[in-house]
């Protein structure tokens, strides 16, 4: 007969297997990466700074997390950069985009990821320019 012990042992091994098994599931099934945060910073008239923070769990040499951009809320495009490989080892990983010229008519702006497959979604992030 099985000790208590080792029944509670088999199950969270078998709870544990399950929830991974669960994640990666989800993790493939993403379509796009998701922008964790932003920092602006102003540099000059109209001119700012960005460093953006994106994940993307099924980041490999085949598929990954290839730009994000900044635009207005209208989906006016302001600013781009493109990524030229996969962030595998560093998840979640920040990049800059600089000199980014936004009409001082705008206020805010919202930061989104592009997948090398799928294009632009996933979570954005709106962010408020500086003195603006």
């Amino acid at each position: 007969m099985l000790s208590h012990l080792r029944i509670f042992t088999i199950l969270a091994i078998g709870i544990i297997t399950l929830a991974g098994d669960v994640l990666a599931e989800n993790a493939s099934q993403q379509r796009y990466p998701d922008v964790i945060s932003a920092e602006v910073r102003a540099t000059g008239d109209d001119s700012f700074n960005f460093d953006v923070t994106l994940s993307s769990p099924y980041d490999t040499p085949q598929r990954y997390a290839d730009a994000f951009r900044v635009m207005g809320k209208d989906g006016t495009l302001y600013g781009e950069r493109i990524l030229l490989h996969d962030h595998a080892a560093e998840q979640p990983f920040t990049r800059s985009l600089h000199a980014v010229k936004v009409p001082k008519s705008v206020a805010t702006v919202v930061i989104q990821g592009r997948d090398q497959r799928f294009g632009y979604g996933g979570k954005t992030v709106e962010v408020a320019l500086p003195g603006r």
